[in-house]
């Protein structure tokens, strides 16, 4: 049965707007590009100066500082493994990745989250918004980030953001409005301004909220490295990728493994973080 309305041209708009983009922000988009790349590249550099063995004590230590030392002897042992495994090199350029995209969407969606807690209208732009970024196949962002940034770490580091950062501003939004409303009354009982409010009540109490956030971000960014290493990423995801286009088994699952390892020392070191800022057990 044909359609009564024409097909809207939703794809052709699409295209104008991302070549028009290219033609007039080409200069920025490298600029940016560069200056990820420098940050990736430093990080993946710092860290390999360390030998193995004592980045493995350094990460065990905060891990027992920071939870127990269960979670200690995990990180000491998964470390070891992924280094026994030959996974040492491309394990710290997915470190990279992950703390690039995670740190910006920290800086980026944390003050969002804020702004949207203290202004309904906002908060109605940045949901639906929110949903989009969360429910887009994470493949589609891959597409203009390539014609933005070229082939490498950039485009997958841009689509990682994209779809890590909605939990970091979700959450940001929900700890705040938590906030009791007894203690909120309380300070401008007596005399605080906005700023003072937000940053010595509101902040510290919605921080296990926040940082609930930040996790389910690093873990999300951490499901996108094998997607980034489609546009030639380098790390742990190249080693899924190539295994899987390959057929070899083993090798995919050896890779996927040190991720799964990597994935769990995050988690339970960010989750503890929140906790113990709070008082919280252990």
């Amino acid at each position: 049965m044909e359609n009564i309305f024409p097909k809207l041209p939703i794809a052709n708009w699409i295209d104008s707007i991302i070549e028009w983009l290219v033609n007039h922000f080409e200069p920025v988009f490298e600029g940016a590009s560069t200056v990820v790349e420098s940050f990736v590249d430093g990080i993946v550099s710092g860290l390999g100066v360390i030998p193995s063995f004592i980045l493995m004590i350094i990460v065990g230590l905060i891990a027992w500082k920071v939870c127990n030392w269960k979670i200690s002897l995990f990180t000491i042992i998964g470390l070891f493994l992924i280094d026994n495994l030959g996974y040492w090199s491309n394990m710290l350029d997915t470190i990279a990745l992950v703390i690039i995209s995670v740190g910006i969407s920290i800086i980026l969606g944390i003050p969002i989250g804020i702004w949207a807690s203290q202004s309904e209208t906002v908060s109605k732009v940045v949901t639906p918004l929110l949903d989009f970024m969360q429910t887009m196949p994470a493949f589609v962002y891959l597409l203009p980030a390539i014609f933005f940034f070229n082939i490498g770490v950039v485009p997958g580091v841009v689509a990682s953001v994209i779809f890590a950062m909605p939990p970091t501003i979700r959450l940001t939004i929900l700890g705040i409005k938590q906030v009791p409303n007894e203690l909120i009354e309380a300070t401008e009982a007596f005399g605080s301004t906005t700023a003072q409010k937000l940053i010595k009540v509101q902040f510290p109490i919605a921080l296990p909220t926040i940082m609930a956030g930040i996790n389910q971000s690093i873990m999300l960014a951490l499901s996108m490295v094998v997607i980034a290493s489609m546009v030639g990423a380098p790390g742990l995801g190249a080693d899924v990728y190539r295994a899987v286009t390959q057929l070899q088994t083993g090798t995919g699952f050896e890779a996927g493994l040190a991720i799964v390892i990597i994935a769990i020392i995050l988690d339970r070191i960010t989750q503890n973080i929140g906790k113990k800022k709070t008082g919280g057990e252990m």
